[in-house]
């Protein structure tokens, strides 16, 4: 590979720690997958597909294939995907990935964003959820892209993130979680879009086209403290750093602030994130 990976991301998610990431990661919105489906090239042949898809905002590739699930049991999509490669450059993560997908039209490589093996215009379509901000080198990744694209093709980045801003519970497990995050990096829009005005992307690729929805998935405490527990930085530090973690978690919880019940006696409460999607395509 021409680039390393964040070492907090190969330790973080080494083998051994992707069954809890695949269980407590929430999946995508349908309608999040539906606009992205109303907006890809429509073709009469099925559609070739790089996914580099993780769950989770600190790994770079196919993670253990939710983003992969939902895209080929969703019903605008199922049928339409003719061959999908999944690009990740985790032992571990490929293992549980193989695991879990078990689609003859998929496979999945060892990989980075600049460095995939994928021939020249073989792809209609790349897809890259909850990932790209964690590219150590935009510039050469859309250069690797646009290689790889056909002449109609797109690149389509997807996020799905806690909403702090809907309650005030969400901010503060967010900042709990990020402050050991060691200097990992984070979604930032205003960073990511200035990735999209560099000249390896206008020379390549049109403006991005951005839309965004509100999603609210079902919580309770032991999944929102797992969710934490599962984030590539918070699973590599030692047991006596992840229970101070899960203990501030808990007390956040309790305080509740702005926190929307769905039964409370079955301890279940609203858990807000956003969807957002940025369509490329290729000039």
């Amino acid at each position: 590979m021409t680039t390393s990976v964040h070492p907090n991301a190969q330790a973080g998610f080494a083998t051994g720690t992707n069954e809890l990431y695949d269980r407590v990661r929430p999946s995508y919105p349908a309608e999040c997958l539906s606009y992205v489906r109303s907006q890809v090239p429509q073709s009469t042949t099925p559609l070739k597909i790089v996914d580099f898809s993780p769950q989770l905002a600190f790994r770079i590739g196919a993670g253990t294939g939710i983003f992969t699930r939902a895209l080929l049991t969703h019903p605008e999509w199922a049928a339409s995907i003719g061959t999908l490669r999944a690009i990740e450059p985790s032992g571990g993560m490929r293992d549980f990935w193989t695991k879990c997908v078990q689609d003859n039209r998929c496979t999945i490589v060892n990989g980075t964003f600049d460095d995939t093996g994928v021939e020249d215009g073989w792809a209609d379509l790349i897809i890259i959820a909850q990932a790209f901000h964690w590219c150590l080198d935009y510039g050469k990744a859309f250069t690797e892209f646009a290689r790889i694209l056909n002449k109609n093709g797109a690149a389509v980045f997807i996020w799905y993130l806690a909403d702090r801003e809907a309650a005030g519970w969400v901010a503060q497990v967010q900042h709990c979680v990020e402050a050991r995050g060691n200097g990992s990096p984070r979604f930032r829009l205003d960073v990511l879009r200035q990735a999209f005005s560099i000249p390896e992307y206008t020379s390549l690729f049109h403006p991005q086209e951005e839309k965004q929805w509100a999603h609210y998935g079902l919580a309770t405490e032991k999944t929102i403290t797992d969710r934490a527990l599962s984030w590539s930085y918070i699973a590599m530090l030692p047991p006596d750093e992840k229970a101070k973690v899960a203990e501030g978690i808990k007390r956040i919880l309790e305080r509740g602030d702005g926190k929307v019940w769905i039964n409370k006696e079955q301890g279940t409460y609203q858990d807000p994130h956003t969807a957002r999607a940025m369509i490329s395509r290729k000039k």
